[in-house]
């Protein structure tokens, strides 16, 4: 099983991450997904595609790159 992090820039609120995680938790092969707000950071557990995980992230409207470095 692979971890992701990803950056995320918009959310503001608990209802931004909640919304976050539902899209995450959507995308084929993800078994599990956390985002903390205040770090503005999701990890993400699974087999889904980097590319699967930032498309959902961006079509709820926020900003998303793969976290490097972590």
């Amino acid at each position: 099983m692979n971890t992701v992090q990803l950056q995320i820039t918009g959310m503001s609120c608990g209802h931004c991450s909640a919304a976050v995680t539902k899209a995450l938790k959507q995308v084929p092969g993800v078994a599990d997904a956390q985002v903390f707000l205040a770090e503005g950071i999701a990890r993400v557990q699974g087999s889904a595609a980097p590319e699967a995980l930032i498309k959902a992230v961006a079509d709820e409207g926020y900003g998303v790159k793969i976290k490097t470095g972590a």
